[in-house]
């Protein structure tokens, strides 16, 4: 929606800096569970993993600013003000600290940037195969003639987009409730372009921003690397070239996991990048469980 009109379907709005941002909090207990979307996805499309959670902690989703049923503002963004946003969001919802941040793709840039600026307000951070400079560190090459294939793919899925898109979302929501699903599948389709406007500084500014942002606060992290094909790629890209992209990140993953003293890279092989969360929602909550039970265990006071 983004036009501030309509009320979210799950949540409420919330009046922060003078727009109204959507905020959906569930469950109870410390610390809030706080799930940052990946480009051109929102709160809702994280329904899954709430309503598991339902009861174990407090989940929190929410839509950034320009993105779902929150007010527009200009795109792209920097990673700072994406953070200080959340922040303010997350204070004006009366959701204290501290915070277990799940950041998706780009949202793990966003979650990367919060840690940085708000330390002490860190209980543990999840990251569902996250932007990272990795990406951009001797990336396989695509031969001439796949670089051909895909750019008629992508102009066939172009002229063709919602007859080629709307059975893969409804296909990917199919466990969402029947209204729930068909408002989100509808928005999707609407709003194509969010992720290409929310990514269009993601290599000039944001990765370079987050990567001298300074180093992570020494909390539990784990990372979720998704070894299977993206849906989205996939129909773009071929599968040897994709294959080669996972490969690689392997190991950009878990050099990233070691930067910190309880990182940990956990291998996914069966889930895409953009559909992790939908693939295996039993990796994501089993590894939010963990991080809930190492703040958990971190807390007690030594006997």
């Amino acid at each position: 929606m983004t036009d501030g009109a309509t009320q979210p379907p799950v949540g409420r709005l919330y009046a922060v800096e003078g727009l109204k941002l959507s905020l959906n909090r569930t469950g109870e207990g410390s610390p809030a569970v706080v799930i940052m979307p990946g480009a051109g996805l929102i709160g809702l499309d994280y329904l899954n993993l709430q309503d598991a959670l339902d009861g174990a902690a407090t989940v929190v989703t929410y839509d950034r600013a320009a993105t779902g049923w929150s007010d527009p503002v200009a795109l792209p963004r920097s990673a700072a003000a994406v953070a200080q946003e959340s922040r303010a969001l997350l204070q004006a919802a009366g959701i204290a600290p501290p915070y277990l941040l799940v950041g998706h793709s780009l949202g793990g840039a966003y979650a990367r940037r919060y840690a940085q600026l708000f330390p002490d307000e860190i209980a543990g951070l999840l990251f569902l195969d996250p932007a990272h400079e990795g990406y951009e560190i001797d990336p396989p090459r695509m031969g001439l003639v796949d670089q051909v294939r895909q750019t008629i793919r992508l102009l066939g899925a172009f002229l063709r987009f919602k007859a080629v898109y709307r059975p893969m979302f409804a296909r990917m929501y199919a466990a969402w409730p029947a209204p729930l699903r068909r408002t989100l599948v509808d928005y999707h389709l609407r709003a194509w372009r969010k992720t290409l406007q929310e990514t269009r500084n993601l290599q000039s500014e944001v990765m370079g921003e987050v990567r001298d942002g300074g180093a992570l606060p020494d909390r539990p992290l784990i990372v979720l690397t998704a070894l299977g094909l993206d849906p989205f790629m996939a129909r773009f890209a071929p599968e040897p070239y994709l294959r080669a992209l996972n490969d690689r990140k392997r190991q950009f993953y878990a050099n990233f996991a070691a930067t910190v003293p309880r990182g940990e890279n956990r291998l996914v092989e069966d889930a895409g990048h953009s559909t992790l969360h939908i693939d295996r929602p039993d990796a994501v909550i089993q590894a939010i469980r963990d991080l809930i039970g190492g703040f958990a265990n971190s807390s007690r006071p030594e006997v």
